[in-house]
């Protein structure tokens, strides 16, 4: 008699999906249920924020600033992805300097991420706090003190650092990767197409050279160079110390530590962080550093900015500003020109709108798609004003939809420009064949009927692909010259892909005011006579379930004492940047605006 035996597996692991899958829906519901409790008992997000009297502002910085404040719960890991978000803090700030139970600003900066015009666009509304009369501290708290986090604390008259934190101070550098070794080894080719004379659109460069271009490091030095100069400016404004001496200390390596920044006047001591919370105390008169009231400017420039922009949404303002943050594409993540479109439409329809800002941080991404964008900004222009205001980037298809707008601003630290497209088609037929023996063999009623990844275009399709991106890259020159006043002659003197930084782009023509969000509100409002406060921003800004059950879980001590408050992140910062790159390749169909490169600034 034969025994059948049924192995563990067979019966453990269908129990267990069984489990884990019948779980998910109760967890979830749990999860609501409870919440819908809180909102019951707590009303979560509904109460009003009290600002009590000799009140410090805590302004953390750590982690990234998007255009868009944002707050996701994961129920994989059940932890918060929080973002947040530059109109908060504009406004927050804005706020606290005419908020009489506000006394002072603590800003405590750790590792911040976002680009070097968000940074300055913070720097210069810390300044203008500043110059209420309050007083502004700011501590560098991060392990590693990189120079954009040196950069905003600058425009604090105190700035103190953690003793052992490791302090940078080289000037900027950068670095790209190149695939093609790669991709010979796998038997790869790629064919690049780009436009006439596009010789510094360099995103393709990484495809087939192995170091950058002539054309490619021309424009790379130009725009860094520009950047640096602009950040030595302000700090030698803020410091005292020479732009020549800046230079200086960073090629010899001068500031390594904190105690060295100490040295050479960067900041004004270091301290620990109950020696900072004790000198605040100091300021405000108060014996017991315990008795410091910190409110958390997540808190409040979100409460206020919310509130403003929910009465907004009952009133009629005169200002709508559109925001527009990631890479181009007709649907999906980033700028999605499907949803993108519909808000134009929607702003265009309001009667009481006059004026519209248009606020960009993009490198581009499909030429369709940015086509589609520009349209509907044109079609607004037609009945309205159209102000843009660049953020970090607006770069290839990023200026494609803002070169219409009657006026742009930028910061001197924004990228821009790069106008120009290009193509790529990778063969894959021979790595196929030679890694895997996969061949393939075709059967077409024409000529060029099957057009593959798996064989290369013969001289007639590859001539008549050049085509039809040369005539992109005109049509691309055609309504820059219109959008800016310019000849296409002009145009293409300054395009080929060249990448500027915002300083050197108000020279040649393509920006015509140096200037943040700020700027560009308060010139909407000159236009029309009105009051820049009196804006309303598209998307509608809403708090979500994220956002109510953050603010209820989330006061000033929980933040003290978390780890890591904005993301729960599978894998190494450095490879989570690469795998970001290849998924964004794999999205790519069409011709493409994209930027010349993506290159890190250390």
């Amino acid at each position: 008699m034969t025994e059948n035996k049924i192995k563990f597996g067979k019966i453990f692991w269908p129990s267990f999906l069984a489990v884990m899958i019948g779980g998910i829906p109760s967890t979830i519901i749990y999860v609501l249920s409870l919440f819908g409790v809180f909102t019951l008992f707590f009303g979560i997000g509904d109460d009003e924020l009290e600002v009590k009297e000799n009140t410090v502002l805590h302004m953390k910085l750590d982690g990234e600033i998007a255009e868009k404040s944002s707050s996701d719960l994961s129920l994989s890991t059940f932890s918060f992805k929080q973002k947040n978000g530059l109109p908060d803090i504009l406004y927050g700030l804005n706020k606290a300097k005419n908020d009489d139970n506000i006394k002072g600003l603590f800003l405590e900066l750790g590792d911040v991420s976002c680009g070097m015009a968000t940074a300055k666009e913070i720097r210069k509304a810390i300044d203008d706090f500043e110059k209420s009369g309050k007083f502004v501290v700011a501590y560098l708290s991060g392990e590693y003190i990189s120079q954009k986090t040196y950069f905003i604390s600058s425009a604090a008259n105190e700035v103190y650092g953690f003793p052992t934190s490791v302090f940078q101070w080289t000037g900027l550098g950068g670095e790209v990767m190149f695939y093609t070794g790669l991709l010979e080894k796998l038997d790869v080719e790629v064919e690049i197409i780009r436009g006439k004379n596009n010789d510094f659109k360099s995103a393709v460069e990484p495809f087939y050279r192995k170091e950058m271009s002539d054309s490619s490091r021309l424009q790379t030095r130009t725009y860094m160079k520009a950047i640096w100069g602009d950040m030595c400016k302000e700090i030698s404004k803020e410091k005292g110390i020479s732009e020549a001496q800046l230079n200086i200390y960073a090629d010899s390596l001068s500031i390594r530590r904190m105690q060295d920044a100490v040295t050479y006047k960067f900041i004004n001591g270091v301290k620990y962080r109950d020696e900072v919370i004790q000198l605040l105390a100091k300021k405000m008169g108060i014996n017991d550093p315990s008795d410091v009231n910190l409110m958390a400017m997540e808190k409040y420039g979100k409460y206020f900015f919310y509130e403003e922009q929910e009465i907004r949404q009952v009133e009629k303002p005169k200002i709508a500003v559109i925001v527009a943050e990631g890479d181009i594409s007709r649907e999906g993540a980033g700028i999605s020109s499907e949803k993108l479109c519909k808000l134009w439409q929607k702003v265009r329809e309001e009667e009481d709108i006059e004026v519209v800002v248009f606020r960009i941080n993009s490198p581009g991404g499909s030429a369709l798609a940015s086509d589609e964008i520009w349209r509907e900004v044109m079609l607004t222009k037609a009945k309205k004003k159209v102000i843009v205001s660049m953020g970090d980037v607006a770069a290839s298809g990023g200026y494609y939809i803002a070169a219409p707008a009657h006026r742009i601003f930028a910061e001197n630290t924004t990228i821009t420009g790069s106008i120009g497209v290009f193509g790529m088609i990778p063969y894959t037929g021979k790595m196929l064949e030679n890694k895997l023996g996969i061949t393939f063999d075709r059967v077409s009623t024409n000529k060029h009927s099957v057009l593959s990844l798996n064989r290369k275009l013969s001289k007639d399709e590859l001539s008549v692909t050049q085509e039809e991106v040369d005539k992109i890259y005109d049509d691309f020159l055609t309504k820059v010259a219109a959008g800016r006043k310019m000849t296409k002659d002009n145009v293409n003197k300054i395009a080929r892909g060249r990448v500027w930084a915002g300083s050197d782009a108000v020279k040649i023509g393509l920006v015509d005011e140096i200037g943040g969000l700020n700027a560009a509100i308060a010139y909407a409002a000159i236009l029309i006579n009105g009051d820049k406060e009196e804006v309303i921003f598209y998307p509608l800004v809403e708090k979500d379930f994220a956002d109510k059950l953050m603010d209820f879980l989330e006061d000033e001590n929980e933040k003290e004492e978390e780890e890591d408050e904005n993301s729960v992140q599978q894998l190494p910062e450095e490879l989570l940047a690469y795998y970001k790159e290849l998924k964004k390749l794999e999205s790519m169909t069409g011709v493409q605006m994209r930027m010349p490169f993506r290159i890190r600034l250390y």
